[in-house]
């Protein structure tokens, strides 16, 4: 084990690509007329002290203003803030520009539209979408919708079916708002010089982003919290790492699908998954024999266990734990399903982040590099990490 610092993490909530819109918005739960900039769902939890400091400064100096009267303010410009703000408030004009100047009117659900199909709802989809008057669903038209789909996060294939229109009845101010909230959350973000090395998680794209002196040096695909367990918007230090480590079961694992599994098929269950059975979740806690625990019990959600898995093919913690202790017991982890990085959906976590390549981000968090050994180690860590929601 060698101390070698440690890397700033920070998770953000929602994608914060330079793009029009972010590309996962429908990943997006809080309410979008915000009141002030401070509100729940825009601000970090900053997990540890030395991270808050210079960050909190920073906000002062703007967080006594209202959200309506600076949203979207071109703020990069008087005042040190993180490149992605400055890529979003471009975003935001080149939105205005293309989409918030169209018709804004509702149009009624129906059938599916695609190529070919003419009508009265085409005629107003051609207006809301600013092409020329028509019934015709036409190869233009066609175009116009997958350059919205594209920019909306929306499935890119050209027909108009309940998700093209329920974005387009949410309207222009809608999506302008979400990206206002994303550079509320940039403005959060390190500012240029502020860290040496800091990783990104982008809930909101399901990637991860590692900077080095304020420059983006790699990023991967991950996989984050799904709608009900989303990973929270945090800023912490990862401070080590474990090689092959435990996985403690989620409590509500024991509940609906451990518990469930030994009062079926018996205690074998248990032994073929090398399961580990403790008291509680606390330094120390005795380990108990399985056949005498109250099984029934546990599945009634009446007696409180810690399980865990030992080290292996099963675990779902993979090979590699990164670590950044806090309270609300998130952090990244290896995965030996691959394919679920190859999946359009990978919002599917109970809140903690997969990631894609954990060998290349460990090479890159640690030095020295990540030994052979394949025996349960851990590893101090050289950067800081943050986790924004």
């Amino acid at each position: 084990m060698r101390a070698i610092g440690t890397v700033q993490v920070l998770l953000f909530g929602a994608a914060l690509a330079g793009v029009s819109v972010p590309a996962t918005t429908q990943q997006l739960l809080e309410p979008i007329a915000l009141p002030p900039a401070v509100e729940q769902g825009v601000d970090m939890v900053y997990v540890d002290r030395e991270i808050a400091v210079n960050i909190r400064w920073r906000n002062t100096k703007l967080d006594n203003l209202t959200f309506a009267r600076y949203a979207g303010a071109p703020l990069d410009l008087v005042q040190a803030i993180n490149p992605l703000y400055t890529e979003l408030r471009r975003g935001l004009v080149g939105y205005q520009k293309q989409w918030s100047s169209l018709p804004q009117f509702r149009i009624d659900s129906g059938q599916r539209l695609a190529e070919g199909a003419d009508g009265e709802r085409v005629t107003l989809l051609r207006e809301r979408l600013g092409l020329p008057p028509g019934r015709r669903f036409d190869e233009a038209l066609h175009r116009r919708v997958t350059a919205y789909q594209q920019v909306h996060g929306l499935k890119v294939d050209g027909i108009v079916g309940d998700d093209v229109i329920t974005s387009l009845n949410r309207g222009a101010l809608h999506y302008e708002q979400v990206l206002m909230i994303n550079m509320e959350r940039a403005r959060r973000l390190p500012a240029p010089g502020e860290l040496k090395r800091h990783i990104i998680v982008d809930a909101g794209s399901a990637r991860i982003f590692m900077y080095e002196t304020g420059s983006l040096v790699d990023s991967m695909r991950a996989v984050v919290g799904s709608e009900k367990t989303q990973t929270p918007m945090m800023a912490a230090l990862i401070r080590y790492a474990s090689v092959n480590p435990y996985w403690n079961l989620p409590p509500e694992f024991n509940v609906k699908m451990v518990a469930p599994r030994v009062l079926e098929q018996g205690l074998g269950y248990l032994s073929e998954r090398k399961y580990e059975v403790f008291a509680d979740f606390t330094e120390g806690s005795p380990r108990l024999d399985p056949a005498q625990v109250d099984w029934q019990a546990v599945s009634d959600g009446k007696l409180s266990l810690r399980i865990r898995r030992a080290p292996g093919p099963g675990n779902s913690m993979g090979d590699i734990k990164f670590m950044m202790p806090n309270d609300l017991g998130i952090y990244l982890h290896d995965t030996h399903d691959r394919t679920v990085f190859q999946k359009d959906n990978r919002w599917v976590s109970n809140g903690c982040v997969r990631v894609e390549d954990a060998q290349r981000l460990a090479t890159w968090l640690f030095v020295p590099a990540i030994p052979t050994s394949r025996s349960v180690s851990t590893w101090r860590s050289r950067c800081r990490f943050f986790l924004p929601i």
